[in-house]
C-alpha cells in the first residue's frame, strides 16, 4: 500500500501531535516546546514515517513546508520583538550594565577564542567560513530567550519583582546585539561567493536596516496616530500589526537581508507603539501560538529526524562548554554588581535559559550553511536542556520559600494582592515587561509550564 501523499492531513496530525504532546510536557513541567519538537521527531520517517498508513509531505509540498517554517520562525520572533517594553528602571543601570558587559560580552569573547583553538571540522557547514561560524558559537553561548524566561516568570508569579526586570533587561541587550552579530555571520558565510565589497556593504545594509527599525519606525508610527488626517483610522488595528510586520518583511527580502531580523524589529515597534493595545498583540499572539509557532518547532523536529545527525559526544562537551561559561560569566558579573552568591547563582541560570531564540539562531545558521547537521542538532538540544535548567531551579527555588533577590521573598510577593505590590521596598517595585498574549494558554513557544496560579511558597 503506497503511503498517502497529503500535505493538509500531514500538516493536521502534525499541529494535533504538537498540541498533545506540548500539553503533556506543560502537565510534566517541561517546556511546550519539548513536545512541540518531540512531535516533529516523531513525524519523521524513522518512526510514525515508517507506517504505510502515516500521511507524508510530497516533494512538491516543500515549498509549502519550507514557508510555514520561515512565518513561524518570522511570527516566534515578532513576539520576542513584542515582549518588550520598558525594562530598564533608572535604579537597575548600574546591575544592568554589569550583568550585560561580564554575561554577554565576556561568553561571547571566551567562547569564539575556544573556538579559535579547537578544530571546527565537525561543526562547519558547506559555507565553509571559519569566522562565521565562530561568530555563531559565541552567539549561541552567550544569547538569552525572552519569551522563554518571560513566560517562566509568569507562571511563578514574579513578573513584577526587580529579579525579573534585571533579567529580562539584560536579555533585551543581549538579543539586540547578538542578532547584528547574526548579521555579520550570514554576510561573512557568503564570502565563497561574493567579493568582500559586497560583504562589507551588506553588513553596512543590514546594521542601518536594524537602526532605521530601531529608532526611526516606531516615531513614524507615533507621527501617523498623531496626524490630522488620520491615515489609518479605518485599518483595524490587528491589520496594521500585520501590514507592519509584512512590510519589514518585504524590505528585508528586497534587501537580501533575513528575515529574523524582520519579525524582531517588527515587533520592538509594535511594543514601543501607543497606536497598538495589549488586545491587539494579544490576538496576534493567539493565532501565533495556537498555529504557525508550534507548526514552526514541530517542523524543526522533523528537521532533525530527516539529517538524524545527533552525536552524543559534542551535545555533552558542548552542554558543558556552553553552561560553564555563561554561569561563571553572568555569575561574576552579578558578584561585582555587589549581589550575594545566591543571587548571582539566581541570576546566572535565569540568563542561562536560550530556548526560542537559540533553536532560531541554528535554524538560520543551518540554513545558511555555516553550520553542520550535527552542530545544528546540538544547538536545538542545548537550547531546550538550558530552558528546562531555568525553570526547574527558579521553581525549587521559590518552593523552599527563599527569595530569587535578597529582601522581599519573591514568592510572598507573588501572593500579595495585585493593589498592594505598588507598596512593595524600593528596589522590588514595578512590573515593567508583559509578554503579548501572556493570559493564554499558547502565549510562549518555549514554555515550561501553566496553570500554576496561587502555588507559591
Amino acid at each position: 500500500m503506497p503511503k498517502p501523499e497529503s500535505l493538509v492531513l500531514f500538516l493536521f496530525v502534525l499541529l494535533l501531535l504538537a498540541h498533545l504532546l506540548g500539553a503533556l510536557c506543560v502537565r510534566l513541567r517541561q517546556p511546550r516546546v519539548v513536545g512541540e519538537i518531540l512531535a516533529g521527531v516523531l513525524a519523521g520517517p524513522a518512526l510514525l514515517g515508517r507506517l504505510d498508513f502515516f500521511p507524508r509531505p510530497g516533494t512538491h509540498h516543500l515549498p509549502v513546508l519550507d514557508f510555514l517554517y520561515s512565518f513561524g520562525l518570522l511570527m516566534l520572533m515578532f513576539l520576542s520583538g513584542a515582549g518588550i517594553h520598558s525594562l530598564f528602571h533608572p535604579d537597575d543601570r548600574r546591575q544592568i550594565a554589569w550583568l550585560t558587559s561580564f554575561g554577554t560580552v565576556l561568553p561571547f569573547l571566551i567562547a569564539t577564542a575556544l573556538g579559535m583553538s579547537l578544530p571546527l571540522e565537525s561543526l562547519q557547514g558547506p559555507a565553509g567560513h571559519p569566522v562565521a561560524l565562530l561568530l555563531i558559537i559565541g552567539i549561541s553561548v552567550s544569547i538569552t530567550s525572552i519569551p522563554v524566561i518571560s513566560r517562566i516568570f509568569q507562571d511563578l508569579q514574579v513578573m513584577h519583582t526587580r529579579f525579573a526586570r534585571l533579567v529580562l533587561g539584560v536579555a533585551v541587550v543581549e538579543d539586540i546585539a547578538l542578532w547584528g552579530g547574526l548579521a555579520g555571520a550570514l554576510s561573512l558565510a557568503r564570502a565563497s561567493t561574493l567579493p568582500w565589497n559586497d560583504i562589507a556593504r551588506h553588513i553596512t545594509t543590514t546594521l542601518i536596516y536594524m537602526a532605521v527599525g530601531l529608532f526611526l519606525v516606531p516615531r513614524v508610527l507615533q507621527g501617523l496616530r498623531a496626524a490630522r488626517w488620520k491615515p489609518l483610522a479605518r485599518v483595524s488595528p490587528v491589520t496594521q500589526v500585520i501590514l507592519l510586520l509584512l512590510a519589514h518583511a518585504a524590505v528585508a527580502d528586497l534587501l537580501d537581508i533575513n528575515q529574523v531580523f524582520a519579525g524582531f524589529l517588527a515587533g520592538l515597534a509594535a511594543s514601543r507603539s501607543s497606536s497598538f493595545t495589549a488586545e491587539t498583540l494579544d490576538s496576534i499572539a493567539g493565532l501565533s501560538n495556537a498555529l504557525f509557532i508550534p507548526l514552526y518547532f514541530a517542523l524543526v523536529g522533523y528537521k532533525l529526524a530527516l539529517i538524524d545527525a545527533l552525536s552524543p559526544g559534542m551535545l555533552c562537551a558542548f552542554l558543558v562548554v556552553a553552561c560553564v561559561i555563561k554561569l561563571a560569566s553572568v555569575g561574576l558579573g552579578a558578584r561585582l554588581a555587589g549581589f550575594p552568591p545566591s543571587d548571582a547563582l539566581n541570576l546566572a541560570v535565569a540568563t542561562n535559559a536560550r530556548g526560542g531564540p537559540g533553536i532560531a539562531v541554528a535554524s538560520v545558521a543551518f540554513d545558511a550553511g555555516i553550520i553542520s547537521p550535527a552542530f545544528y542538532t546540538t544547538l536545538v538540544a542545548v537550547a531546550v536542556l538550558t530552558s528546562q535548567a531555568a525553570g526547574v531551579w527558579l521553581d525549587a527555588v521559590l518552593r523552599r520559600g527563599q527569595s530569587l533577590l535578597s529582601g522581599i521573598p519573591d514568592a510572598a510577593a507573588a501572593r500579595a494582592p495585585s493593589a498592594a505590590r505598588t507598596n512593595v521596598p524600593s528596589g522590588q517595585e514595578g512590573a515593567t515587561a508583559r509578554v503579548p498574549g501572556a493570559e493564554r494558554n499558547f502565549v510562549a513557544p518555549d514554555l515550561m509550564h501553566e496553570g500554576n496560579n496561587g502555588r507559591q511558597g
